[in-house]
């Protein structure tokens, strides 16, 4: 599915977070959304599960107004992984799935709805915790959860809020390892935020790099992550290289704010 965002505008009470921001998702892209802290990374993934409702500005799903649609509407289309430490289930792995077949079911599971959720467990291979309480997991283990709850959604779109920020290195290459192959099995696009440039680099098809709410840049990981575009947006100096067709950023030191340069 196509996501099309024109003009973006939302604010809190006390401040105004998205100024104007376009975004383009294509069938089956990844595009990670990156930024510093409070440049509105978070905020526009929720505008765009509508979560929160914008002051102004569109945003489609293929050709339809997200405006003229209903909440499970929108579910169906968009599987939502929130970050895993604002989610608490007192609930076993099985039961924390099958939440995910709610836009889709009345009250009573049907047959149907326990066959997709028996899929989803053996796809992201959590058979055995599926009788496990959800709180007794670990991070990773979390976090494959609420992407097979998103799964079981059968949704066309994947909507991740930085889903790796509470993971160690092992575990966060483990569910990106994860989403890249979801998204080229299942024919999934992917919006995801990240704080991590180096996961952006290594497994987006294309980055949107937010700055004080407006879109700064937006193109693929060569074109965005450039030493010139991390400091001025991030006010880090930085060396970026490439080995075996990655790009790697490693800072080196913050820089005086009013210093920024032109880009290349």
């Amino acid at each position: 599915m196509n996501i099309t965002v024109e003009d973006l505008y939302f604010s809190y009470p006390e401040k105004d977070v998205l100024k104007g921001v376009n975004l383009n998702l294509n069938e089956t892209e990844i595009k990670c959304i990156v930024g510093p802290n409070g440049s509105g990374k978070s905020t526009l993934a929720k505008c765009i599960e509508r979560l929160l409702i914008p002051h102004s500005g569109k945003i489609y799903f293929d050709n339809s107004d997200s405006e003229s649609m209903s909440r499970q509407e929108i579910a169906r289309l968009i599987g939502y992984v929130p970050q895993s430490s604002s989610q608490l289930f007192s609930a076993t792995v099985f039961d924390t799935v099958l939440m995910g077949r709610k836009p889709h079911s009345s009250w009573r599971s049907s047959d149907e709805d326990i066959d997709i959720v028996i899929d989803v467990i053996q796809l992201l291979e959590l058979e055995e915790v599926a009788m496990r309480e959800y709180n007794n997991l670990s991070g990773g283990q979390q976090q494959r959860v609420l992407l097979a709850r998103a799964l079981a959604q059968q949704p066309r779109v994947l909507l991740l809020d930085e889903p790796t920020s509470a993971l160690d290195i092992s575990h966060q290459l483990e569910v990106m390892d994860i989403i890249h192959h979801l998204s080229r099995t299942q024919k999934l696009s992917v919006i995801m935020v990240v704080h991590d440039l180096n996961l952006a680099s290594r497994y987006a098809d294309s980055i949107l790099m937010l700055h004080d709410g407006k879109v700064y840049a937006d193109g693929s990981p060569e074109e965005i992550l450039t030493e010139i575009n991390v400091e001025n947006v991030f006010g880090v100096e930085s060396h970026i290289q490439s080995r075996e067709g990655i790009l790697s950023v490693t800072p080196i030191r913050r820089v005086k704010k009013g210093s920024k340069k032109e880009a290349a």
